[in-house]
């Protein structure tokens, strides 16, 4: 289904194509000074391979092997925003008639140049954002006394990167996309919610990585886990975290390091405390109920819970617990924390000096949401609109991720299907992939590789194997992803080639013996 341009991208596209229509756009350098709205492109050249460019997200070089035309430019919808994003535009003989959208991650602050590569390579026009600041993922001092640039970072540098994006595809090409993608994970995943609650005429399908969609309650959790750390002398150390996935993997039949089905997994962290003194292989009374804390989740004043812990099995590893939630044992260095500090020490409260310790779930939680809440969360379960004009929405989440906790995906999908009357519905244009052993948008001991954003390439950019792909299916062919299969490559590196494969399920299905059936 061809969607409708909105008036204003609409009103974009003819602005653009009346001054290049009769070069079309083989001339990549004629698209310098374009204007389109609130955009203008300030900078278009002819890119020859091998073409290097590094970001901060993550900081090492890519190397772009194809020949692209490279359109940066910077969007100013109000006198404090510098939203700046990058188009590129494959030659017409190699695009593949579409765009997509790249998302970001963190606080953003810079384009993700790895998936952008990956999206070229495939045919497509794709673009990138900043979101309306420069910086590292984990900083968020552009925040403090900005309400604006907190909208751009929240929903509309993504949004009005898309309307540039398609009006220079246009202007490029001589005609629009005949589709156009987003895809994103974590902050990306957010976005991706956005795109398809406020403007569904952005996108015809969307794939929504690991959401960090109930942002505000996300980074609360964060608190809530550090207050319970810090709270027990030493906290929770790194060299214990082992013997509690063991626990856990004993507790709920898991092999291979991870649980094949944790949403059956009901782990009583009791079974853990030392008999006698201390061990890296027992917990003290103390760490057990940090351990229930973190499992349990932010609860209000009332007792009442406000978002999802984190998940058991998932505290061991490289990209576990320990970088995420324990740091040094205390939550010091942990990339928890430092998030929690800027969001609410810069963009809540603009306090520097903010101290995690003092904060309040119940008054401070109310001031956040007041601050921030509709500019940030994606959490509005009406996406009628975009179900209504043909929009289709693959969501996945990893069982072992350690920075949003996985249940939370399956919370906002329940509520939506609620509302649309069941998942039976909602699976005609919506399909959650829930993903056990892969933690935060890749890696883990499950079969993780499905071409996502910040995950690894699948080993075959096809419908089976690749979630892009996939999505493209659903939206061109009319085939809805039955299942997605994951690879896991030997030490994590593509390289070494395949040690196993394993399929996601549709939610809440599951998978048995190698095939998908009731959990």
């Amino acid at each position: 289904m061809r969607p409708v341009l909105c008036a204003a991208a609409a009103a974009s596209v003819v602005f653009a194509l009346a001054p290049l229509h009769a070069a079309r756009a083989a001339d990549c350098t004629g698209l310098f000074g374009m204007t389109l709205g609130d955009a203008r492109v300030i900078a278009a050249d002819d890119v020859a391979p091998p073409f290097a460019v590094t970001g901060m997200d993550p900081p090492t070089p890519v190397t772009v092997a194809a020949p692209f035309c490279r359109v940066q430019g910077v969007i100013q919808p109000t006198p404090d925003s510098d939203v700046r994003f990058e188009v590129w535009l494959p030659p017409a003989a190699t695009w593949n008639g579409k765009y997509e959208g790249v998302g970001n991650g963190g606080f953003a602050g810079s384009l993700i140049y790895p998936a952008m590569n990956w999206g070229l390579a495939a045919g497509y026009a794709v673009s990138g954002t900043d979101t309306g600041h420069t910086g590292s993922p984990i900083a968020s001092g552009w925040a403090v006394d900005h309400p604006e640039k907190v909208v751009d970072f929240g929903w509309r540098g993504i949004h009005e990167t898309a309307v540039a994006a398609k009006a220079i595809v246009a202007a490029y090409y001589g005609h629009v996309a005949a589709h156009d993608y987003f895809t994103g994970c974590s902050d990306g995943g957010r976005e991706a919610l956005m795109e398809a609650q406020r403007f569904p005429e952005d996108y015809d399908g969307i794939v929504a990585g690991a959401p960090a969609n109930k942002w505000t309650w996300l980074v609360a959790t964060a608190v809530w886990d550090e207050q319970a750390l810090a709270a027990v002398p030493g906290g929770l150390p790194a060299a214990k975290l082992p013997a509690i996935t063991t626990a856990v993997m004993a507790a709920c039949h898991g092999s291979d390091g991870y649980l094949a089905d944790p949403g059956r997994c009901r782990f009583n962290p009791a079974v853990l405390k030392c008999k006698s003194g201390d061990a890296n292989t027992c917990l003290t009374a103390p760490q057990v109920a940090i351990l229930e804390k973190i499992y349990g989740g932010p609860h209000n004043a009332a007792g009442q819970q406000e978002y999802p812990g984190f998940q058991p099995g998932s505290e061991a590893g490289p990209t576990g617990w320990k970088l995420w939630i324990t740091g040094a044992g205390t939550g010091e260095g942990s990339l928890q924390l430092a998030f929690a500090r800027g969001f609410f020490g810069d963009m809540v409260f603009a306090k520097p000096d903010w101290d995690f310790r003092t904060m309040n779930f119940d008054s401070d939680m109310t001031v956040t949401e007041q601050r921030t809440g509709a500019a940030i969360n994606a959490t509005d379960i009406d996406i009628d609109r975009f179900r209504a004009r043909g929009g289709k929405l693959i969501q996945y989440h990893g069982w072992d991720d350690s920075a949003i906790p996985p249940r939370s995906s399956i919370e906002y999908y329940s509520a939506v299907a609620k509302r649309l009357g069941g998942v039976a519905k909602t699976q005609s244009f919506y399909r959650l992939f829930m993903a056990p052993g892969m933690q935060h948008c890749g890696m883990g001991p499950g079969p993780n590789a499905v071409s996502g954003v910040f995950g690894l390439p699948a080993p075959k950019h096809d419908a089976t194997h690749d979630v892009v792909a996939a999505l493209a299916h659903w939206v061109e062919d009319g085939v809805a992803p039955t299942k997605i299969v994951a690879t896991r490559y030997r030490d994590n590196d593509p390289a070494k080639g395949i040690a196993a494969q394993r399929q996601w399920c549709p939610y809440p299905s599951v998978a048995h013996n190698g095939a998908c059936g009731s959990p």
